[in-house]
């Protein structure tokens, strides 16, 4: 069993090395005020983060992890460029799998730098391919990007493309709502009878914390939405298309220029993948044997935007993945206030490397 010296010791090691690159020792509060998240992840974060309060500091979370902080910090104080690293306990509250861990070790690197973005996100993927080497990992990446910028390319309403938006990270849900907007799924009775104004009595009380107006604003929405045209079926198979695609990164690349044909507001996105790799390829990556994925990511990386990246054993698919990371730009937008700059980071768990190497 992994004890906690040995992982504290291994994340010294790791931060040392973070700390050779070039990197900035830095801590964050274990306890995080609750606003910020809720405003990110909305209320289902209280599902996966441990909540208390106090009567100064109104609702805090103990820590689920350190992007936040950290954007939170640099936005405030930090200089350009700059790169971070922190070491330290993160919480997740468990209710379904109980040999999942609920508190655990991260080390993280995170890079704050205007001046070349593939570069930075080679710089990171690089850096941890060095340290998790020996472990001999199973690499993968993605682009979040590239479906962002795909729905935002969808012949449709605002409102429809920002539901699609908000779902990007619930596969099951996202392609539910593509399914009802391109007419594939017929309206359910209870919406066809709200829609019809047969949902409820006129004098029926209100029960729950919706206001009426917020009720007839969601009604007006619902009604706006029945009138507007399905999506293509065009549209639709091109999202499908771009989704599955996986393959080794050159040739990800050239299936999704093929699709930018029909595509044009993907352009830009896959040239920022191609940049990558070229970046990666300078820094000595084997790019033709990296494994590329336009979906991956899309169940458990909600604030990143781009690049993503992750660690896993070959052979063990019961642990979790040993490193992560990726992109986050429009993070550090929505927590600058009016501020941003492009950041890329990722953290690795060193219990795990522990585990794998067979340490104590």
């Amino acid at each position: 069993m992994t004890t906690r010296a040995a992982t504290l010791a291994r994340a010294a090691d790791l931060c040392a090395s973070f700390e050779a690159a070039g990197a900035q020792r830095i801590e964050t509060p274990v306890l995080q005020p609750a606003e910020a998240l809720l405003d990110l992840y909305g209320e289902e974060i209280r599902a996966r983060a441990y909540v208390t309060s106090d009567a100064l500091r109104g609702e805090q979370m103990l820590r689920p992890d350190f992007t936040v902080p950290v954007v939170q910090m640099h936005m405030a104080h930090g200089a350009e460029p700059a790169r971070y690293t922190y070491a330290g306990e993160v919480f997740r509250r468990q209710e379904h799998d109980p040999s999942r861990a609920n508190e655990y070790f991260q080390v993280g690197y995170e890079v704050f730098d205007r001046e070349n973005p593939a570069a930075a996100d080679a710089e990171v993927f690089c850096l941890f391919e060095t340290v998790l080497s020996p472990l001999r990992l199973r690499a993968a990446t993605g682009d979040i990007g590239i479906l962002t910028a795909a729905v935002r390319g969808l012949r449709t309403t605002d409102a429809r493309k920002s539901a699609l938006l908000r779902h990007i990270w619930r596969p099951r849900r996202f392609r539910s709502l593509l399914d009802r907007y391109a007419g594939r799924i017929k309206p359910s009775k209870q919406r066809l009878e709200l829609l019809a104004g047969r949902a409820a009595a006129p004098d029926a009380p209100l029960i729950g914390k919706r206001s009426q107006s917020e009720i007839d604003a969601r009604i007006a929405l619902l009604h706006a939405d029945a009138a507007t045209a399905p999506l293509s079926e065009t549209e639709v198979d091109l999202l499908d298309a771009l989704v599955n695609v996986r393959e080794t990164m050159p040739f990800a690349v050239q299936q999704l220029r093929d699709l930018a044909v029909d595509m044009p507001s993907i352009e830009q996105a896959v040239a920022r993948l191609s940049d990558r790799a070229e970046a990666l390829a300078k820094r000595g990556v084997d790019v033709d044997a990296l494994p590329f994925e336009a979906s991956y990511g899309r169940t458990s990386m909600e604030y990143y935007d781009g690049f993503v990246f992750g660690y896993y054993h070959p052979k063990r698919h019961d642990l979790p993945a040993v490193a992560t990371g990726g992109r986050y730009d429009a993070l550090t937008r929505r927590l600058g206030e009016g501020a941003e700059i492009p950041a890329v980071g990722g953290v690795i768990r060193p219990d795990l490397m522990l585990m794998l190497e067979g340490g104590a």
